[in-house]
């Protein structure tokens, strides 16, 4: 790149911009710097990025943040003032004339007291010399476009933004753009920031790629790196995926060219009128101003939806939330934050109402909306069921953003119940969480999953106070002011040196000796967790692991996958390992009672199964051998996942059978089984210095296995006693 002895301030930066339309929160506190040359976006659709670009260019106001340009800043200045100053824009959908002709068009902008000229322009894009005489309407796409990139350039900018530059060009016309945008940033002359979906285009043309999720920049990657990593593209763009997989998120990433902001003062800004008044308008309902009103700071917001993200109390004090639908249980609900508040307790009331009412709640529904991956629009539609869904999702989400919440309660239906539940799965395992619900009598497994939700039968219908509601409602909120102000209490104290760190280990009956060899010899330095590998253990402990509650895994047994991929009764869940995943954290597992499927009584077995081998475990359990077929099936799965880990993996394959029924001589021992297995997983893991599989000729539950599993571990996790963490929460 050329040095051109540039000014301290960088070409463009920008500070915790936040830009609304209507309630929807399209950008959410975003940071991002260009020091200068070339720095490309990228992110799926409907990620911000094309707000971001009007942001820049002031097509769009902004609620809070800042925007700099050469240390100028933009937000509040109009278009053409920004134009001025030395941006050109280059939008999404190229804006050009269709009765006026190409030389027209560059005439209409050109000058010749800058670098650019229309007579470089020709020589630049000799596709527009010949075509200089049509008009705009009747240029190819790719025509369009160097057209649209031309009348850029011609302005001289000292910064090109452009919007998506190769959208729907054929594969040579995006080559000629991506080697354009090259010569620029060797050229020196003007700095580019580049909006693109093509990630080949956007490595090659910069150093940096800024990565764009839900409205926020998620990271700022290596462009090399980002290119050659197809699992990154795949976790952070959803390059691959099918358009109805969920989003991943990351916690705490951000960009890593933010730099540390002082605290914003914030106001709200009321408009008395949003809408044009008349001679017939009707006074505006304190319900609309609220829902219109706008969030505005005096300088940098802070990150992660900083409009929205106000303290829930003084100083953040921890709060307890009541959370429900105020506009059918606002009567039962309030009942129960006034007992907490008579309990001692700070208390906020969360509406989860989709009706669009005002309730008059801590925090109203529309604030909660707006975490919805769409904002408020993902929550407020015609059809109930999809509002509902919405909400779900948005509530789950702004859970997951605060940290002073020590408690959570909720009263309501099934519909109610399934809104509350999933956001109550998303804090951490021993912050106390009491559902109340009509639904509570029955099997409440899809409500509580792996997490210590307390489920109370509300016996009545949670429709109005009445002798039977008043006391069950008294009960769960009396309950939950128990088990927070213990909570409370031990916070305010120091945390005992001696605390050993949790590790969680998964076991089955088959593999237990294996397990209690490792416990033995940890557990003088580690509080050993074991979980019963039956479905709900896997989960649970993977819960833990979420809520940092566990420092490191021994993932020994993961007979889950095996009742998954065959439709035993234990089977884990499509997220198995995710855990791990997404906390980065070092892995030892194995293959554990990958031998068998999990069925009850003879007579529950499928029918298609007739002919297998079984093996009667007692009179409700009924154990079926994997087939090698299974066996790939489940070494694909098992190896797709730990190719996604980022820490270091030792996983271990016991040459010697992975089960005590499937070592030689045992009814499950089937060597061809087991070596499909392995192979598979060494023909699908893509093995580094870091992940590693290794072979051992021993049984699981030999010694041998649990000595060298104890030995990685250690190296791993540091061979003496670790320091008990200092924080409680």
């Amino acid at each position: 790149m050329v040095d051109r002895n540039r000014p301290a301030a960088p070409t463009l930066d920008i500070r915790g911009l936040n830009v609304y339309y209507g309630s929807s929160h399209a950008l959410q506190g975003v940071d991002l710097t260009l020091p200068g040359g070339v720095l490309s976006v990228v992110g799926r659709n409907g990620m911000g990025k094309t707000t971001l670009c009007k942001a820049i260019m002031g097509l769009v106001p902004s609620s809070g943040g800042s925007i700099r340009f050469n240390g100028q800043e933009l937000c509040g200045r109009n278009p053409a003032d920004i134009a001025r100053l030395g941006i050109g824009y280059v939008p999404q959908g190229r804006r050009l004339w269709r009765s006026l002709s190409v030389d027209e068009h560059l005439k209409l902008v050109g000058s010749n007291k800058g670098a650019w000229t229309v007579e470089r322009i020709y020589s630049t894009f000799p596709r527009l010399a010949e075509r200089k005489g049509n008009g705009g309407g009747q240029l190819s796409g790719g025509e369009q476009q160097m057209l649209a990139i031309a009348r850029a350039l011609l302005l001289n900018p000292k910064l090109l933004v452009m919007d998506e530059p190769t959208e729907g060009l054929a594969p040579v016309i995006v080559a000629q753009v991506a080697e354009m945008l090259v010569r620029l940033g060797e050229e020196g002359d003007i700095d580019v920031l580049v909006i693109e979906q093509n990630i080949g285009v956007a490595t090659r043309v910069a150093e940096k790629v800024a990565i764009m999720v839900n409205g926020r920049i998620n990271r700022v990657a290596d462009a090399a790196q980002l290119a050659g990593d197809r699992d990154l593209q795949q976790r952070l763009l959803g390059v691959g995926r099918h358009g109805h997989e969920a989003e991943p998120e990351e916690k705490g990433a951000v960009s890593e060219e933010a730099a540390p902001r002082a605290p914003a003062k914030q106001r709200k800004l009321y408009m008395s009128n949003p809408v044009t008044p008349t001679r017939w308008s009707q006074p505006v309902p304190v319900r609309v101003l609220e829902q219109s009103a706008r969030l505005v700071s005096d300088g940098p917001l802070a990150p992660a939806d900083a409009a929205e993200l106000r303290p829930l109390s003084p100083a953040g004090e921890p709060v307890v939330l009541v959370a429900g639908t105020l506009d059918t249980k606002g009567e039962e609900l309030r009942f129960i934050r006034d007992l907490l508040k008579a309990e001692g307790l700070a208390v906020r009331l969360a509406d989860l109402s989709t009706s669009g009412r005002h309730s008059g709640a801590d925090i109203p529904a529309h604030q909660i909306a707006a975490f919805h991956p769409r904002g408020a629009s993902g929550v407020f539609t015609e059809d109930r069921g999809t509002s509902v869904a919405g909400m779900t999702l948005a509530f789950e989400r702004w859970v997951k953003s605060r940290g002073e919440i020590v408690g959570v309660i909720s009263a309501a239906g099934s519909g109610g119940t399934a809104m509350a539940t999933p956001a109550m799965r998303a804090l951490p395992v021993g912050i106390p969480k009491v559902m109340i619900s009509t639904v509570a009598s029955s099997d409440v497994r899809k409500y509580v999953g792996a997490s210590d939700i307390v489920m109370m039968h509300s016996v009545a219908d949670v429709q109005g106070l009445n002798s039977i509601t008043r006391t069950i409602l008294a009960n769960g909120a009396h309950a939950l002011a128990g088990m927070v102000k213990p909570r409370l209490a031990a916070a305010r104290k120091p945390v005992p040196a001696d605390v050993r760190p949790a590790i969680g280990l998964t076991m089955f009956g088959v593999t237990t000796p294996a397990v209690q060899q490792i416990t033995a010899q940890l557990k003088d330095d580690y509080d050993c967790l074991v979980f019963h590998a039956t479905g709900i253990g896997g989960q649970s402990m993977e819960s833990l692991v979420d809520s940092g509650l566990i420092a490191g895994v021994l993932d020994i047994t993961t007979t889950e996958i095996c009742d998954m991929v065959a439709g035993g009764i234990f089977p884990a869940g499509p997220d198995r390992f995710g855990a791990m995943i997404r906390r980065r954290m070092p892995y030892i597992g194995s293959v554990g009672a990958l031998d068998m499927v999990n069925f009850g009584p003879p007579e529950t077995v499928p029918e298609k199964y007739r002919g297998r081998l079984f093996y009667k475990h007692n009179p409700q359990v009924t154990l079926m051998r994997t087939s090698v077929a299974e066996n790939v099936e489940m070494a694909r799965f098992i190896g797709a996942r730990l190719n996604e880990m980022e820490a270091p993996v030792r996983f271990y394959l016991p040459e010697g059978g992975v089960s005590a029924l499937d070592r030689l001589g045992q009814p499950f021992h089937d060597k061809a089984a087991d070596e499909a297995l392995f192979r598979t997983l060494e023909e699908t893991v893509r093995q580094t210095a870091n992940r590693q599989l290794i072979r051992m000729p021993h049984n699981i539950n030999d010694a041998a296995f649990a000595d060298e599993i104890v030995r990685a571990f250690r190296a791993l996790h540091g061979t003496s006693r670790p320091r008990a963490s200092k924080t409680r929460r």
